[in-house]
């Protein structure tokens, strides 16, 4: 049996030697490598963060001692020496989540996939641990150089520096990376702290000695240690950390299990605030990730371990490259428009323009609070922004979209990749909130193209609006064929329509999006039952088209097919459109509803969620009879009081 089949729990861990640990660390990097390639997933952070991972649940006591990952894509090192070593079905439909799951294991604490946060939970447990008394309990954080870009970072650590006797310890997880190479500032600090080892072992070697000499060794190195600070700073900048009040240990090498475990067992001693500093190799021990310069593996899909070669082939074009080659288009015949990523210029398709045009883009690192702000000075100033970002991630900046850029009338397109379901990511990576979140902001218009062809059309049409916001949405999936259109009414395109209904019918189906298909091919199941249907693409779905409510009046019954929360949605707001206008119709939306999503395939989370072409064909027709039974049941009742009359 190897030593990671032993391994049930952390305190299994204790009793191994170095050689052990060392052996461990390969066997975890070997299981890892295959198993990740027969499921996909986040591949090259966790075989950076082995050794790493051994040296903490070693120094610590989980679950009583607590310890948080941010981001969380990194803890599948952290489930194996937790007792979950069953990574058949990882991030598929009841397997294991691809981040840290309260469901899963009481060693997981905080089940965040969005990065910079983690500092401001360890905030409140270590203030917690101090209010009830629990001193013998130890909050450890543990962040990369890239999340460190996030402000959110720099707002928790002010607050944890400012109490200098709580005990807390923060992990820098660097490795000069967070998807992509970490950018800005910080980077640039933590890359001179990494070329101070020589300064960490002369100074070593010269405490020893001056102790040495003596009668003078220890007032003499008392008084060198009052000036250790200056020279500290001049040699090796890490002031920074010390300035705001933390202790800083570091650099040390976080493929040493010994030297970090070393390391941590001095930062539980000091009462206060600790900065741990570990390098760390992102794909380490695996040479194909080494050599993907891209993001070394960051994220892979079912491959071939030795080759690396995907075992499926390609289900076609996806919507993000349909969208970086049309930006690639725009930006050759307007200078004017330029791009902003936060951290993922490659995730959301903004490669090739950035080699095109490198002065025209700008990666944030992981701030789209700063993207979206900086976005309203770029159109202030007379470009036109395009912030492309996960619809997730929109969620952190929506003060800044309504106070900084809609406010200000600032023209700017947000795009957001992966809207909708996204599936195996799970419920924080779920784009399903941007159409109901983005209704409240005056003036912004929201476009949700069904195909390649409108992905390409809706994006033009973005980025010639001068005075308000406009987001354009797609899905996490291959973008498929283009949907023809066989009429237009307003702004509106008809997909389906009755040959002899004189542009009415029984229901009007809204198709959003990406869920085009599927209100078509439920509309050919109810047209199978008797049930004639007109289907349309809005195409802008905020605000409603003017044209919605006197169509809709032309039918019995409406239906919005969208892949966003029912709450606030398009559905939501074709309901306010018609009774703004009178019309007097049942409106029944086909969403989310208000729930955080299991991860799963995305066709398999929407057949759960009963979005599929069968469920709605069948949950309209049964609206339907009962509001034929309504109506017959009105009518036997006026015919009744006729009768009593006559």
């Amino acid at each position: 049996m190897s030593l990671l089949e032993n391994i049930r729990g952390p305190r299994d861990l204790k009793a191994l030697d170095g050689e052990e640990l060392t052996e461990l660390a390969e066997e975890i990097r070997h299981f890892l490598v295959h198993a990740v390639a027969r499921t996909g997933g986040h591949l090259g952070p966790n075989l950076g963060v082995v050794e790493l991972t051994i040296a903490l649940h070693r120094a610590f006591d989980s679950p009583a001692d607590r310890i948080l990952w941010d981001t969380g894509h990194q803890s599948y090192v952290h489930k194996l020496l937790t007792g979950r070593q069953d990574f058949s079905k990882l991030r598929g439909k009841g397997g294991l989540s691809g981040y840290p799951s309260r469901e899963e294991s009481e060693h997981d604490v905080i089940e965040n996939s969005h990065a910079s946060t983690v500092l401001g939970w360890a905030d409140g447990l270590a203030k917690a641990n101090q209010v009830l008394g629990r001193w013998n309990r130890h909050v450890v954080a543990v962040i990369g150089d890239g999340a460190l870009t996030g402000g959110m970072a720099w707002e928790a650590l002010n607050n944890i520096a400012a109490a200098r006797d709580r005990p807390l310890i923060i992990v820098v997880n660097d490795n000069e990376r967070s998807y992509a190479p970490t950018i800005g500032g910080l980077a640039n600090h933590l890359a001179t702290l990494r070329t101070t080892d020589g300064y960490e072992r002369a100074l070593t070697w010269g405490k020893d000695a001056v102790q040495r000499l003596p009668l003078v060794g220890k007032p003499l190195y008392e008084s060198l240690h009052g000036a250790k600070k200056g020279f500290k700073d001049a040699f090796a900048p890490q002031g920074m950390f010390e300035d705001l009040g933390l202790k800083y240990l570091g650099p040390i090498d976080g493929h040493d299990v010994g030297a970090v475990e070393s390391a941590l067992r001095r930062a539980k001693r000091f009462h206060g605030p600790v900065l741990v500093h570990c390098r760390t190799e992102k794909g380490r021990g695996y040479q194909p990730a080494l050599e993907d310069e891209a993001d070394r593996f960051h994220t892979v899909g079912v491959m071939n371990p030795l080759t690396c070669k995907p075992l499926s082939p390609s289900g076609g074009t996806s919507w993000t490259s349909v969208f970086g080659d049309e930006m690639v288009r725009i930006g050759a015949e307007r200078p004017d428009v330029v791009a902003i990523t936060a951290a993922m210029l490659d995730p959301v398709g903004l490669t090739r323009f950035a080699e095109l045009y490198p002065d025209r883009v700008w990666d944030v690192g992981i701030a789209e609070q700063h993207g979206a702000v900086s976005a309203a000075g770029l159109a202030t100033g007379g470009l036109h922004p395009v912030f492309a970002v996960y619809a997730t991630f929109l969620n952190r900046a929506f003060d800044q979209v309504l106070m900084d850029v809609a406010l200000h009338r600032c023209g700017v397109t947000f795009v957001l990749d992966r809207a909708g379901v996204t599936g195996t990511d799970g419920a924080s990576h779920n784009g399903m909130w941007d159409m109901s979140i983005l209704q409240v902001v005056p003036g912004l218009r929201i476009a949700a193209p069904r195909d390649a062809g409108q992905l390409r059309a809706q994006l033009r049409e973005a980025v010639e609006v001068k005075d308000a916001p406009t987001v354009v949405r797609f899905p996490k999936e291959t973008v498929g064929e283009n949907v023809p259109a066989v009429g237009r009414i307003g702004g509106m395109d008809v997909l389906a329509r009755p040959e002899d209904a004189a542009g009415g019918a029984d229901v009007l189906l809204v198709a959003v999006g990406a869920m085009a298909p599927v209100a078509l091919d439920a509309a050919e199941l109810l047209d199978a039952r008797g049930t004639t249907c007109t289907v349309v693409d809005p195409r802008w779905v905020k605000p409603v088209d003017e044209a919605l409510p006197a169509l809709a009046g032309k039918h019995r019954l409406v239906a919005v097919v969208e892949d966003n929360s029912r709450t606030g949605g398009v559905g939501w707001a074709v309901a306010q459109a018609l009774c703004d206008a009178g019309v007097d119709l049942p409106v029944r939306t086909f969403g989310i509803p208000e729930q955080f999503l299991a991860h799963a395939k995305r066709a398999e989370v929407l057949a759960d969620l009963g979005l599929t072409p069968a469920e709605i064909a069948g949950r309209i027709s049964a609206a339907l009879a009962r509001r034929d039974a309504a109506g017959a049941g009105k009518e036997a009742a006026l015919a009744g009081k006729e009768s009593e009359r006559a």
